[in-house]
């Protein structure tokens, strides 16, 4: 260590020398580093030694760190020295035990040889030569000698290839078992420099084995056939060598052994009967995997059907992707739909378990009428699932819009579309998407081309309130038309119409109402209540409302009593007062359709929790400049709508229409929406019925059931001077809202899942339905019965069609003044019966 002045100065200088430094030094310096090996003693005064410095290189001083990671340096000639003795070591060790195993091996074939011989001089050896001395014999007296010699040559050479084959069958044997053994050795041995680094040679053979079974599907099958093969000749060479048979019938000996392991219990002798039972061990394990491997692929198969892996081979199939509230309700229309046809087929791919989706259809109440539902787990967005359910083959295919988030869900059904466009295959059907949001149906629209229809669920709803906020019973009428049950919509080409004016056409099928013409000429464009002067030209299509496709035709010109209105109409438009409970995604659009339809004058009070400032800017996002309404002033109140102080601040009894809109914070679950819209209509009734003066019902068929001074009878009161429609997202709620009848209801998921299923079935069906819900062009309108008649006069269903004409209207139902739902596409029209003033009908007509 140095002990210059450089480093003399810092204090105590510390040192750990290296242990050669130490082998090397000790004798040179002794302990304590003197420059002689004799101990110290201390110096006298007289005479004074000097020690010796010695010097060692070194870079800096070293720290703690470097203190406790220090190791000590080995050389390359030592680390060689020791890899070489370690391969020796390993050497003489695999070469000890390979002796060993082979010494085994040797001794095992000799007792089985002596096993053999044994039995051949015991048994085979004996019966042979007593045949050949009969042979020999026989021989004699015919004077033939030639083949005894050759006898006598023949059985060495016998001998010698049962022992080569029974030596063969035992080396085949252990060949495997001695290369599984020590692989491995012969493997470090190889890289016994690079251990560390290299992968031994057992696992690489494990690994490529593995591998094998896992990519191939038919390798187990092809191992147990090779593995049953090479049993059954191992087992036919030793059975030749212990036996005096010939080498083909050993063969199917052993093949017996294999296939029955009882078999065996007829050998004689040491030798087969070890033999024999070796081969039937041998075959109850092969027996045994054989069952394995059968029990395996059995439960990978039902396992397979039970998650719903396998491919739905069907054709013109309705395929619904995804799942949803409404999904009850579109199956329950389906299977409506495809009742004329015996049934049909469903197949439902979404991304939950299969038994989970099978239980809850099978929750549903209502009856399939012969239409099978399948269902299938997988994601609409790969192509393999799409595949398994036979996109390519479906005539129509639904994508539903998952509960949550508007833009989430949008975005996901884009996804979805364009996935679909990528089959290699094509589709043959069309694709029906349900949208949330109205911006976003440009751009499906874009992606999907001729191929997509879509359907705007939040957009449909709310101007279908509405039309049934300021149309009392138009809901049920909407129910209805767009549902299976009763009367929808169906377009057909009737040749032998050609030619005829509409206004005859009207009248000449006596089961269905026209109501537009698809016209050929424009492109197959449908137009709604056309001109009475129309012409049917050369493959036109006539638009209907009929109970099924199969139940109308037209029949003979019918002659009908035109007649005149009884006065001249114009529909008074007057101020109203609209009252908004709740908030919704798109209320710029609902207040942009109000501002078009109400008179000026019109006012719109919105009351919700969402701030008000908030209000404007949420307004303002969605495209709406309040200062360009023309019709209506925008009156604004924040509270709870649940909360009965915060609506007796609200004038109740002064709003011609209450809308009771899902709001936006709790539309995602259908049951606290609704529980929500429940709460806040028994209050604002309750509420009404408080302030107005009960006034005794004058008949007892309009009061019902219901006693004088009850709490639904009031209510029912308040019902008559104020229209209120409730927004229900479950369609269980109605009920509750029917019991009481103090609701004109709208049920949004069971009218929108029939608007899919209607779409789904017949896609020129969506232009219909996109016009009646479009802020220009026709709509449904319900009319009093004095603009058609007058009190007491006798005329028949077609007489009122032709006078409805003279208004540019067409008659499609009627509602008679006790009844509580309208009849749609009534039957026997040419009858004539006597009409109150008090009825009404259900007509289209252009938009006022």
């Amino acid at each position: 260590m140095s002990l210059d002045s450089e480093t003399s100065a810092s204090g105590r200088d510390w040192f750990f020398p290296s242990p050669s430094f130490l082998r090397s030094s000790s004798l040179q310096y002794g302990r304590r580093f003197y420059s002689n090996s004799k101990p110290y003693s201390p110096p006298s005064s007289s005479r004074i030694r000097h020690r010796r410095r010695v010097k060692f290189p070194r870079t800096a001083t070293p720290t703690q760190a470097t203190l406790i990671n220090y190791k000590p340096q080995v050389s390359d000639a030592e680390i060689v020295q020791s890899s070489e003795k370690n391969k020796l070591i390993f050497i003489s060790k695999f070469h000890s035990q390979f002796v060993l195993v082979t010494l085994t091996i040797a001794f095992l074939l000799l007792l089985v040889l002596l096993l053999r011989n044994t039995h051949l001089e015991s048994q085979g050896e004996i019966v042979g030569l007593n045949l050949r001395l009969d042979a020999c014999n026989k021989l004699d007296t015919l004077n033939v000698t030639s083949s005894t010699p050759d006898d006598a040559d023949s059985w060495p050479r016998q001998n010698f290839k049962r022992n080569l084959a029974l030596f063969f069958s035992f080396t085949l044997l252990f060949i495997p078992l001695i290369i599984f053994k020590y692989v491995d050795y012969v493997s470090k041995s190889r890289f016994s420099d690079s251990i560390s680094e290299q992968v031994s040679l057992n696992k690489q053979i494990a690994y490529r084995v593995d591998v094998f079974l896992s990519v191939y599907p038919y390798a187990k099958p092809l191992v147990l056939l090779v593995a049953t093969l090479l049993l059954i000749f191992l087992g036919g060479l030793a059975l030749f060598g212990v036996t005096t048979e010939n080498l083909a019938h050993c063969l199917w000996l052993s093949w017996t052994y294999v296939a029955d392991s009882g078999n065996h219990a007829s050998s004689q002798g040491i030798g087969p009967r070890l033999v024999a039972v070796s081969i039937s061990f041998g075959g109850m394990l092969i027996f045994a995997m054989m069952l394995g491997l059968v029990s395996d692929a059995i439960s990978e198969k039902f396992d397979s059907l039970r998650k719903g892996k396998s491919e739905v081979v069907e054709q013109n199939h309705t395929l619904i992707l995804g799942w949803s509230d409404k999904l009850g309700s579109l199956l329950n229309q389906l299977a409506i739909a495809n009742e004329s046809l015996g049934g049909g087929t469903v197949a439902v791919m979404a991304e939950r378990d299969k038994e989970e989706m099978e239980l809850d259809i099978a929750k549903m109440e209502f009856d399939f009428k012969g239409t099978s539902v399948i269902c299938r787990s997988g994601s609409p967005l790969i192509l393999a699932d799409l595949k398994k359910v036979s996109v390519s083959k479906a005539r129509a295919i639904i994508v539903l819009a998952e509960d949550g988030n508007a833009d989430q869900s949008d975005a996901r059904a884009l996804r979805t579309v364009l996935s679909l466009t990528g089959v290699k295959e094509g589709l043959r059907g069309h694709i029906v998407v349900e949208l949330s949001d109205l911006d976003n149906e440009v751009l499906v629209k874009l992606v999907g081309g001729d191929l997509v229809e879509t359907v705007v669920a939040h957009d449909v709803i709310g101007r279908l309130m509405i039309q049934c906020a300021r149309q009392p019973g138009l809901a049920q009428i909407w129910e209805d038309i767009l549902g299976f049950e009763n009367c929808e919509f169906y377009i057909k080409r009737w040749p032998q119409l050609e030619g005829m004016l509409f206004e005859d056409v009207l009248i000449s099928f006596p089961a269905a109402i026209p109501c537009g013409i698809k016209v050929a000429s424009y492109g197959g464009k449908i137009i709604l209540n056309p001109d009475n002067s129309y012409v049917l030209q050369e493959g036109d299509e006539v638009l209907v409302i009929a109970e099924d496709d199969d139940t109308y035709a037209p029949a003979s010109f019918p002659t009908v009593w035109r007649g005149s209105l009884p006065k001249d109409f114009v529909y008074p438009k007057s101020p109203e007062r609209i009252l908004f409970c709740g908030w919704r995604r798109d209320m710029e659009d609902m207040i942009t359709v109000l501002d078009a339809s109400l008179a000026q004058g019109s006012e719109l009070w919105m009351f919700n929790d969402v701030p008000e400032k908030e209000r404007e800017k949420k307004l303002t996002d969605g495209g709406l400049d309040i200062n360009r309404l023309e019709n209506i002033s925008l009156v604004n109140r924040e509270g709870n709508a649940v909360i009965r102080r915060h609506l007796e601040s609200l004038p109740l009894e002064s709003f011609d229409s209450i809308l009771i809109l899902a709001d936006e914070s709790v539309e995602d679950s259908a049951i606290q929406a609704d529980s929500r819209s429940l709460a806040t209509l028994l209050l604002i009734r309750d509420i009404q019925a408080r302030r107005l003066p009960y006034v005794a019902m004058a008949s007892q068929a309009h009061v019902g059931s219901f006693s004088k001074g009850s709490w639904i009878g009031e209510m029912k009161q308040a019902s008559d001077k104020t229209v209120i429609i409730s927004e229900i997202l479950d369609p269980r709620t109605k009920n509750l809202l029917s019991m009481s009848k103090i609701s004109d209801y709208v049920l949004s998921n069971e009218l929108v899942s029939m608007a899919l299923a209607m779409v789904a079935e017949d896609r020129q069906i969506n232009d219909v339905l996109e016009e009646l819900f479009a802020e220009e062009g026709n709509e449904m309108h319900i009319r009093q019965a004095d603009l058609y008649l007058c009190e007491g006069e006798e005329l028949s269903f077609y007489e009122i069609m032709l006078r409805a004409r003279q208004r540019r209207e067409i008659v499609i139902g009627y509602r008679l003044t006790n009844a509580e739902r309208a009849v749609i596409n009534p039957p026997a029209k040419t009858d004539k019966r006597k009409w109150s003033l008090k009825d009404v009908f259900v007509v289209i007509t252009e938009k006022e």
